[in-house]
């Protein structure tokens, strides 16, 4: 995939962010959505840094990862805040899904991450961003287990994590097979697209 492809469904995305919440300006939902603008933003911000490869030949890699984790700062309150909007509060739940996710996080980045890496440095960063990553997958299922509607939401949460594993296993532990970064991406975008689309799935469940 050329770098302009990735780049510019980025952008589609903010613009379709921004989007939906100005089709939700006149509903409650209307919060969730531009949290979800403003995360996405970030994330652009983040594919913009990592792509600075193309030009410089370096990586900015501690400066996508922050922009991403920022992303995931307006990501985790939106979706709390939906679900206490909604009434979808069950403890349970939310609880349930987020130990579960934390969890997977955890193996995931031992196994992928850190076992196979050389150094012992910039690995432990992956470790609370994929903390981080997991958190809003973990919210996002604990609502989609109350709400069928926001299952897209959850498994473009739980693509998120999957691809910025991918990413980290290529940096710190020498993870490479073919097609690897067509399939990083293929992981984030549409991840990022469930996220930012179900903007529409929080509109329904407000009008119901």
């Amino acid at each position: 995939m050329p770098a302009w492809t990735r780049l510019g469904s980025s952008a589609v995305l903010v613009v379709a962010g921004f989007s939906w919440a100005l089709i939700s300006r006149e509903y409650a939902t209307v919060r969730y959505a531009l949290l979800l603008a403003l995360g996405m933003s970030l994330g652009f911000a983040g594919d913009l840094s990592l792509a600075q490869v193309l030009i410089t030949g370096r990586r900015s890699q501690l400066v996508g990862i922050a922009a991403f984790a920022a992303g995931h700062l307006f990501y985790i309150p939106a979706i709390w805040q939906l679900g206490q909007q909604l009434g979808l509060t069950s403890g349970a739940a939310r609880l349930g899904a987020l130990l579960t996710w934390w969890l997977l996080a955890f193996w995931g980045w031992f196994f992928v991450v850190y076992r196979g890496s050389k150094g012992r440095s910039l690995q432990w960063i992956v470790l609370p961003y994929a903390l981080l990553l997991a958190t809003t997958a973990g919210v996002a299922t604990g609502l989609a287990v109350q709400a069928p509607v926001f299952w897209p939401l959850a498994a473009g949460s739980a693509l998120f994590l999957v691809s910025d594993m991918l990413i980290g296993g290529n940096w710190f532990s020498g993870l490479d097979f073919p097609l690897i970064h067509d399939l990083i991406w293929l992981t984030y975008g549409p991840g990022q697209m469930l996220i930012v689309y179900s903007a529409g799935a929080a509109l329904q469940g407000s009008l119901i």
